[in-house]
Order: structure tokens, then C-alpha cells, then sequence
């Protein structure tokens, strides 16, 4: 008998039965063995299993029962069941150093969140899960160093808009192979909303795999859009083989919100609004589906329609990860939304972005104890984009200029010189500075392209050519779907520290097994706001 079988077994001796929880996970152990048992040869695991949010001593480990994905509460009765966890030294399982039970309860979809500790900070290791006698695949995560420390290099891939109906998502394939990552960052779009259509229909992209559905609105509906995707088998893959730090965007909920705006905000666009109490029911279920679907600690638990997404993640003394919610304390866009020339609501002076409460979180963890590089990972884009006809894009950064100009000032009084931005949303690839109203340059931004929105793509658009004249800021741009892989480094002496990012594409998604191509790659220095293509 293995060792992770003797502890659902001998619960009394591990000592779960000492306080009220421990009460009440052995009052649902006997259901739930009952159930388990009219369930053998189900696999519980078919969503895989995830790991998220390093810290030096531990990592949050994920996994949610679900032996048939796409039914109601994953083809599961309401009991709570004992899940058993291991985290060990080897992917044999030869040196465990933690283990324990956890409960998967239906109030949350049987998703269960496991926030180890005890572990040593920099290394990696092995984890599973069991449910009865169910075993789950191998996972491996890895630690972050200790706050003095550091270490000779940190590696993070960025990479999200993901639509089901798009694409195959081979690029989470091509992440599960790259070496020695210490995170990925998904900025957002894990799952899209729409309804369901039938491959090779019209609509928004191309149709090569349906949704499962209509447009999601309930729990239960999210619920099984979340289990859909979970079932990718590229997406385990990456999930299994590195700690993901996890945001969302808009799509996780509803295309383009803002706030407490739903998309249908009353505009001329859209003329019948949402009121937003009412757009606050669909928040909240949202939220509750993507806090079972992400391995996310439980201080991220949604209260209603709120959720404390923002987060720092520090790698030691050389890169700090600030993950930033830009949807949920925004205004909402000016001019409609409508892409075009500013309108005057774009001027207006207390535009907030980020809300000013997580603004000044942001600034103060940025002078509190800063790090070589101080990456800014957050959704949409920050970089100034004239569009053709003088026009700018209402949803991102350009549309909030205030917000970016106190944000961009709280950087330069800060003498933060190597912030580094992560985005996404616009599904291109881009790279280029984050210029203040003067031109000069604060930070520098890379852009990670879809892993499939908008089909296959292409290596540049009609319009890139009169977007490049109008912002010689912007160094880069591509059209195909991809992810960027990011190493820095401290630098030693008389040796500065560098800033790697190469932006790595596939040459289609609307057939599986594309073969990675890199299509740039650019430097940054320590101490010089300036990309260099090598």
C-alpha cells in the first residue's frame, strides 16, 4: 500500500481529527467514499492538474474533479471528497516531503486549492493528486528564491487569448518544452464567452472546434466553458509542467467591461444597457468560475462580484512580477468605445486605469524595495498607438493618457530604470517604449501575440506599415499567434544585466502540430530604456 493510500485510510493517526475542520472533513469522507465507489472507472482527472503563484517556501497546488467535464458539476453528485496530495523531490515519487488531504467540495465545483509550505526556496518539484483509487498525472512546479537572493537568471513566458473555436493550441504545447521557466504569466483571456457555432461557419474568426453552449451567463455555464478548455491536451501539458500567476481580461466575463459596465452600456453601439446591478450577477458567477478553474490562493477567494486579482510576486533581488488588474476598477471607455479620433472624454484629467487604490499599491511596491528588473504584467497595452486617420483604440491605454501619465511620472520619480511591460489583448505581437508626453522613454513593452484568436494570422497587416510611420517608438510587429519567452539577468561588475525577449510564433492553429518559429528577438540592458534587435 503507497503512502498516499494509507493516509486517506488512517485518517485518526494523521491527526484530522483535531479541530472543527478536521471534524468536518471526516463527516464527509463516508458519503463521499460511498459515491466514489458508484463512480470507479471514471477518471476524475481529465482537467489535468496546475500549479500558481510561487512564494520561496511554497506554491499553490490545483486540480478540480470532473469525470465528465462537460455535464453539470462535472458528472458529479454534491458530496465533498477527500483528494489526497503528494509533493516530492522526483517525478518517482521515491523522496515525498509533503502530503496531506484536501477537500473537493461542490459549493466550488470540486475544484480543490492545496497552498503548500515548508519548501525549499529555487528548486523544483514533483506533485499529484489521488481521488479513491484515481491517480493524477505528474506536475511539476518550482519554488521562487528567497527575497536576498540572487539568482544568475530569471525565465517567464507570457502568453493568453486563447479562443476555443479558433485554433488548435499548439503554442501551449511549444511552452510545456521550454526549459527551466520559472513562471508563466497568463494575461488574460483563458476562456471566451461566446456561443457556441458549427466548424466552418461565419462569424468573429474562423469555426474549427464548437463551443460547448450558449453565451455564458450562470455559474454552471463558465463552469463548463472553463472545464472545456481544461481539457485541452496542450494546455495540460504547459499547466503540468510550470507554476502559472494568472490575471484575467475582459473575456473571462464579458467583451470589453469596464468596471461595474457591462459591454451593452447604453451607447449608440449598443443602446440597450445592462444595468449594472444586473451586470453584477454575471460578474460574480464569472468570478466564482475563475477562481475554481486557477491555481490561485484561496486570499483570492471572490466576495460577490469583486475579486483581489492584483498581486506581487518577488524571483529575490532580481526581478519583481506585479500582476495588474486592468479591468475591474477602469472607467468606462470614452467615445462609445468606438475606435476613432479622441473625443474630449479622453482628456479628462482623473481617467483611472487601474483605480487609484491599486495605482498607488503599484507605486509604493515600487519603491519599497526594487529590483533589477521590475516587470509590469498586465493586460492591454501601454504603449502609445496612433492608428491610421489619427484614430487610437478606446479600450486600452491610450484612451486613459492621464492614468498613464501619473503612472509613467510615479516611474521616473521612483528612478525605476528598468521597467519592463508585459501585455496582450490586441492578439499581434508588438515591442517598442512607453514614452511620456515629452517622447522620452520610461519603460519598454512587449506585446505577446494570441495562442489563437483570429486564426492563423499573418506576417503583417495592411495597416502596419502607416502604424510604423506614425510611432517610431514601436520597433515590432507580427500577425501570427505565438507567445515571448523573457530571460533577464543581473548583470555581474562590469557586465550590465540584460533583458532577453524573443517573440515565438506558429505558422497556423487551424490544424494541429505547427512547429515553432522565432520571429525576433530583442535585448534591453540595465540602466538603458532602449531595445536592441539581435
Amino acid at each position: 500500500m503507497d503512502s498516499l493510500h494509507r493516509h486517506i485510510l488512517d485518517l485518526d493517526r494523521r491527526g484530522l481529527l483535531r479541530g472543527a475542520t478536521a471534524l468536518a472533513a471526516l463527516a464527509a469522507i463516508g458519503p463521499a467514499r460511498a459515491q466514489m465507489v458508484a463512480e470507479a472507472g471514471r477518471d476524475p482527472f481529465t482537467l489535468g492538474v496546475a500549479s500558481g503563484d510561487p512564494w520561496p517556501d511554497g506554491v499553490v497546488l490545483w486540480t478540480r474533479l470532473a469525470p465528465e467535464p462537460l455535464a453539470p458539476m462535472g458528472g458529479l453528485l454534491p458530496v465533498a471528497r477527500p483528494v489526497g496530495w503528494e509533493v516530492a523531490k522526483d517525478d518517482g515519487f521515491t523522496r515525498i516531503v509533503q502530503s496531506g488531504i484536501a477537500l473537493a467540495r461542490p459549493e466550488l465545483g470540486f475544484a480543490v486549492h492545496v497552498e503548500v509550505t515548508g519548501l525549499a526556496p529555487a528548486r523544483p518539484y514533483w506533485y499529484r493528486f489521488r481521488a479513491g483509487a484515481a491517480v493524477s498525472g505528474i506536475g511539476r512546479t518550482r519554488t521562487a528564491p528567497t527575497p536576498d537572493a540572487m539568482p544568475d537568471r530569471f525565465r517567464v513566458v507570457n502568453a493568453g487569448c486563447q479562443h476555443w473555436e479558433h485554433g488548435h493550441f499548439t503554442a501551449w504545447r511549444h511552452i510545456a518544452e521550454e526549459p527551466d521557466l520559472d513562471v508563466v504569466f497568463h494575461y488574460g483571456d483563458y476562456i471566451y464567452e461566446y456561443a457556441g457555432r458549427q466548424p466552418g461557419s461565419r462569424g468573429w474568426g474562423p469555426a474549427i472546434r464548437s463551443h460547448a453552449g450558449a453565451e455564458t451567463y450562470t455559474l454552471e455555464n463558465y463552469r463548463q466553458r472553463y472545464a472545456q478548455y481544461h481539457t485541452d491536451p496542450d494546455l495540460i501539458a504547459a499547466h503540468a509542467a510550470h507554476p502559472f500567476i494568472v490575471s484575467f481580461d475582459d473575456h473571462e466575463v464579458d467583451n470589453n467591461w469596464a468596471g461595474r459596465i457591462s459591454e451593452e452600456d447604453g451607447s449608440a453601439r449598443r443602446p440597450v444597457a445592462v444595468p449594472p446591478e444586473i451586470f453584477a450577477l454575471r460578474k460574480a458567477a464569472a468570478f466564482q468560475a475563475w477562481y475554481e478553474a486557477m491555481p490561485v490562493r484561496a486570499s483570492m477567494l471572490p466576495r460577490g462580484d469583486t475579486i483581489g486579482a492584483h498581486r506581487r510576486l518577488r524571483f529575490g533581488r532580481l526581478a519583481t512580477l506585479h500582476a495588474l488588474d486592468t479591468r475591474q476598477y477602469r472607467d468606462d471607455q470614452p467615445c462609445g468605445d468606438v475606435t476613432g479620433r479622441p473625443c474630449d472624454a479622453v482628456l479628462r484629467p482623473d481617467a483611472q486605469m487601474l483605480g487609484a487604490a491599486q495605482e498607488a499599491w503599484l507605486l509604493d511596491g515600487l519603491a519599497e524595495r526594487p529590483a533589477t528588473w521590475e516587470i509590469l504584467a498586465q493586460q492591454v497595452m501601454m504603449m502609445r498607438r496612433e492608428l491610421p486617420n489619427d484614430a487610437i483604440s478606446m479600450d486600452k491605454w491610450d484612451a486613459y493618457p492621464a492614468a498613464r501619465t501619473r503612472l509613467l511620472t510615479g516611474l521616473r520619480d521612483r528612478r525605476i530604470s528598468n521597467a519592463v511591460v508585459l501585455s496582450g489583448d490586441v492578439h499581434t505581437a508588438w515591442a517598442g517604449s512607453v514614452t511620456a508626453e515629452d517622447g522620452s522613454a520610461i519603460a519598454t513593452e512587449f506585446t505577446a501575440p494570441s495562442v489563437t484568436s483570429e486564426g492563423d494570422g499573418s506576417e503583417i497587416q495592411n495597416s502596419t506599415p502607416e502604424i510604423l510611420r506614425r510611432n517610431p517608438h514601436i520597433a515590432f510587429f507580427n500577425n501570427r499567434r505565438g507567445y515571448t519567452l523573457h530571460e533577464a539577468t543581473p548583470g555581474h561588475e562590469a557586465t550590465p544585466g540584460r533583458m532577453e525577449t524573443v517573440f515565438r510564433a506558429v505558422p497556423f492553429v487551424t490544424r494541429p502540430d505547427a512547429p515553432r518559429e522565432d520571429k525576433a528577438r530583442f535585448v534591453q540592458e540595465t540602466g538603458q530604456v532602449t531595445l536592441h534587435r539581435a
